[in-house]
């Protein structure tokens, strides 16, 4: 088996040049020279099949493996006493733990073993509802080893958000733990699953990792607890042999309609994309140790905690707790405790950390950091000049990495001290990326100083292959826009040098501190509230968060004050979705702008909520033109 991954690094300016256009003048033998640096239990017939209009896309063509023993089995013989995960737990008092990869073989195998004998096969679909602890990333890859199918659900969700995915999914077992830590908080997540499993009927067994101590109800045909289910299992679990195309997860994400997607990433293409994103933007080196402040929940959390390090022979530190508790600083002592190389995190972090001054800054050293980078939204010039300035201490490359939950890895970033930055830019595409920018009717807008709809026109072997039990949805959503074209639903600007400026949504959905919200997803949790008749929910620029939710609320006053109602609204939607989804802000108005077909003109809520209501362009459609000026003239 092979030991380490040698020809993935790019090292230079001209070796990026030189290896992107090799990836776009013959991309089928530029991955198979990748791919080739795994383990392979059979080789591939064939690098790629792909079709955009059907959707269908298929990497390295029947090739059989298992991403657990490139992560494990082939780093034991290397490097067994070499720490994998870090975790640094929520409360600086407590001890952390280091687990080798030693550690990690033997425990991933033991919970594999443990899940097993209850029952789960290959194939079965398992929900991760935990805290950032070691054991969410053993769970995942215990899933992978045995080739079930892990679907982890932020652990911040509601009872109904998680039995949404449960049901979608038909998940026969649901790994979460008494409760979390967070800050200050014990959050009693052991309830949030008893609640979700009272509206949902295909789970069978729940294995509960004691974390808290807290009192939790306990059902003895269902629950067990982590530590007795690992309990004379054996430390060896086979891995199952897998096929390229095979499921490894299903992420569930926002969309412009109400229902979450469950996005589907597959064996083999989503292990070569990790690896070798990781290793190029980050320029990781063996020695390095790095930091990704993400949470397993999400997509950052998968692909630059678990997969992509492990899989690149990284350590990879894991935080439980919040960026300010015990005070605004804990950040960056973690980052000197630990003598971070690589940390990587969200601009939404960042400006809340700018916020505090640079007191919680100055009591830090940070000369480990060699390369810090941003995830989950475009950063903002003064965030970025600050983290630079003031983390990077103005040394530190800043990647600033633009993908989605959609593209498995990153797609558009600089590398790590190769590629120039320039503040807000994220720059240029990586080797096997073909983007391109297109007007609203789909013509393609070429050369430089242009700005339009930002699509992918060639697949790459970490991208999205369905949406789970819904292929027509996927096609929908993400190929039917722009005829042959995979669409980001994000706008972009390239600038004269050819440099990728990504500019946001274009499509109903908001991007809060990172977190994708579709409109319809808000607007239906606030609709649920008996005194409303109707609302519409638009993003607008927030200072910490990037956006903010704004809500226009139809509502019938003649029972509640105002405050009182708006109060009740928040309440409904943190129960409904959770606590992320909460509006900013609520303004009740006598009517919305809407077209004579009854469709809401978001564009006008959109302005009216940034404060810009000069110019609205064409509403000869409107069928009220009054209730534009009414909404302006009590907008507080």
């Amino acid at each position: 088996m092979k030991n380490q991954i040698t020809t993935m690094k790019i090292q230079t300016l001209s070796g990026y040049i030189h290896e992107y256009q090799k990836s776009i003048i013959n991309p089928e033998q530029f991955w198979s020279r990748i791919a080739d640096e795994f383990y392979w239990k059979k080789p591939w017939s064939k690098t790629l099949k792909w079709n955009f209009d059907e959707p269908k896309i298929e990497w390295f063509v029947d090739g059989k493996l298992n991403i657990t023993e490139n992560i494990l089995d082939r780093h034991l013989y290397t490097m067994k006493d070499k720490p994998a995960i870090i975790w640094e737990p929520n409360d600086p008092k407590e001890d952390n733990r280091v687990l080798t990869y030693k550690d990690l073989y033997e425990q991933v195998c033991q919970f594999s073993n443990a899940m097993k004998a209850q029952g789960v096969e290959k194939g079965d679909r398992v929900i991760i509802y935990m805290p950032m602890v070691p054991e969410a990333a053993i769970a995942m890859l215990a899933c992978a080893r045995i080739g079930a199918v892990h679907s982890v659900v932020f652990a911040g969700f509601s009872s109904s958000s998680l039995a949404d995915r449960i049901d979608d999914c038909k998940a026969k077992m649901v790994l979460t733990s008494d409760g979390n830590f967070r800050g200050t908080k014990k959050i009693p997540v052991k309830d949030v699953v008893d609640e979700a499993l009272e509206k949902t009927s295909s789970v069978e067994k729940v294995i509960v990792y004691k974390r808290t101590e807290q009192e939790v109800k306990w059902n003895d045909n269902v629950d067990l607890w982590w530590h007795d289910a690992i309990d004379g299992q054996s430390k060896e679990c086979e891995a199952e042999e897998m096929d390229a195309e095979d499921l490894l997860f299903i992420l569930y994400t926002s969309g412009s309609t109400g229902k979450p997607k469950g996005v589907v990433h597959t064996c083999g293409g989503y292990m070569v994309w990790t690896a070798f994103t990781f290793q190029n933007v980050f320029q990781y080196m063996q020695g390095d140790t790095y930091w990704c402040t993400a949470d397993v929940g999400w997509i950052t959390g998968h692909s630059y905690i678990v997969y992509g390090p492990l899989l690149s022979g990284a350590t990879s530190l894991m935080f439980e707790g919040v960026p300010t508790w015990p005070d605004a600083g804990r950040f960056w002592e973690i980052v000197d405790k630990y003598q971070v190389n690589q940390f990587y995190t969200a601009p939404t972090a960042i400006r809340a950390l700018q916020a505090h001054g640079l007191e919680p800054v100055k009591k830090h050293n940070l000369d480990s950091l060699k390369v810090i980078g941003t995830v989950g939204e475009p950063i903002n010039e003064e965030a970025w000049n600050w983290y630079h300035t003031h983390i990077g201490k103005t040394n530190c490359p800043i990647v600033d990495t633009w993908w989605q939950t959609e593209t498995g890895g990153i797609m558009i970033s600089p590398l790590a001290g190769i590629t120039p930055n320039k503040p807000s830019y994220a720059t240029l595409p990586l080797p096997g990326i073909q983007p391109v920018i297109v007007d609203n009717d789909g013509n393609e807008l070429k050369g430089n100083g242009v700005e339009g709809n930002l699509c992918i026109k060639f697949p790459w072997p970490g991208m999205l292959r369905t949406t789970y039990g819904d292929h027509d949805r996927c096609k929908q959503t993400y190929f039917s826009s722009f005829k042959g074209l995979y669409f980001t639903g994000d706008g972009v600007k390239r600038d004269h040098d050819g440099y990728y400026r990504i500019l946001g949504r274009v499509d109903d959905v908001i991007n809060v501190s990172g977190h994708r919200m579709g409109t319809a997803e808000v607007e239906n949790a606030i609709n649920e509230h008996p005194r409303v008749v109707e609302s519409a929910v638009v993003g607008y620029p927030h200072d910490i968060k990037g956006q903010g939710i704004y809500a226009y609320v139809i509502a019938d006053l003649s029972t509640r004050t105002e405050e009182n109602l708006t109060n009740e609204i928040r309440d409904m939607v943190a129960n409904i979705i959770g606590p992320i989804a909460k509006p900013d802000k609520i303004q009740i108005v006598p009517g919305l702008p809407k077209t004579r077909s009854g469709k809401i003109m978001r564009r006008i809520l959109r302005k009216i909520a940034e404060g810009n209501t000069d110019n609205f362009g064409d509403t000869s459609t409107l069928l009220d033109p009054g209730v534009v000026e009414k909404i302006i003239k009590n907008r507080k």
